[in-house]
């Protein structure tokens, strides 16, 4: 009882903290949308938050009502709904970090590079692409509707949050073609995000030599907006590839040799969880206008 005491509050805690870093986000990039500052990748910043969110609901408060020990406490329509939503969300928070990365390294390439005419010419020109990845990744998600249930329904082989509900036997064709279409979303909007990331390396370590051999101590601290801009979306691509490789490597782990491994099951709900409680806490530490608006939020409590 204590130690599901323990695990639950942590789960409540990490996802109410999540939470609400996400919304303190999303509210203060609309109000900077809403003004006179349209730029693409606040909008971007938005639709990873909402997506964030939309984790953090669908499967954190799930796993923390698991953790304090409620068995089945959502029937057959309330998984798949939950199922559902959470990998519709791990696409979209897939799908919209690779366009985040390319756009920003589009924006910081050089005015006579290539790739500065793929820059957005309007923030708005970004919500045909969200609209396509919502599209995509609710296609993507389907089967879960066929084939999740409640535990109280049945009993066969393959957990979603916390044992909450099951996979129902089905056929296996569209099972594994799902699987495919699945794999080779995320190999491509991967690769995509490699390469721009790589790019924006490329572009910061010239612009840094550039700083070095100008030697003045201005340019080493104050480095353009655009400049620094670049380094969060790199900061924040590196923390979704490492709770994404994480995610992968215990989820083989558990469905390969531990699948009744009630530690591993835990750790891997919260590795599941890291992107979308750790990002908004990136952004608000690199962002400035974020940092003050949190301090004062902090002062008012």
């Amino acid at each position: 009882m204590l130690s599901n005491f323990m695990k639950g509050t942590i789960f409540a805690f990490l996802t109410g903290l999540g939470t609400v870093g996400n919304i303190f986000v999303s509210v203060n990039y609309v109000l900077i949308f809403a003004g006179t500052e349209k730029k693409s990748i606040h909008l971007l910043l938005i639709h990873l938050a909402a997506t964030n969110i939309i984790t953090l609901l669908s499967m954190g408060m799930p796993s923390t009502i698991a953790a304090f020990g409620v068995r089945n406490f959502l029937d057959d329509i309330g998984c798949k709904i939950v199922a559902y939503l959470e990998r519709v969300a791990r696409g979209l928070s897939l799908c919209t970090s690779s366009l985040l990365t390319v756009v920003q390294a589009v924006t910081v390439s050089p005015r006579h590079s290539k790739w500065r005419k793929l820059k957005p010419r309007s923030a708005w020109y970004i919500l045909p692409l969200c609209l396509f990845f919502w599209i995509l990744n609710s296609s993507v998600g389907m089967n879960l509707l066929l084939y999740i249930t409640s535990t109280s329904m049945n009993t066969s082989k393959g957990s979603v949050n916390g044992n909450t509900c099951r996979f129902r036997p089905g056929n296996q064709k569209i099972k594994w073609t799902f699987l495919i279409i699945m794999l080779i979303r995320d190999v491509m909007f991967l690769g995509v995000m490699g390469g721009a990331s790589g790019y924006l390396l490329f572009l910061l370590h010239r612009h840094h030599q550039r700083v070095l051999f100008l030697q003045t101590s201005k340019s080493l601290y104050n480095a353009p907006p655009e400049i620094k801009a670049a380094q969060s979306v790199l900061l924040l691509m590196l923390c979704f590839v490492f709770f994404y490789w994480t995610d992968c490597v215990f989820s083989l782990l558990i469905n390969t040799f531990m699948e009744s491994n009630s530690i591993l099951l835990n750790i891997r709900n919260f590795i599941t969880l890291g992107y979308a409680i750790v990002s908004p806490f990136v952004l608000i530490h690199r962002d400035r206008h974020l940092t003050e608006c949190w301090r004062q939020s902090l002062r008012r409590c």
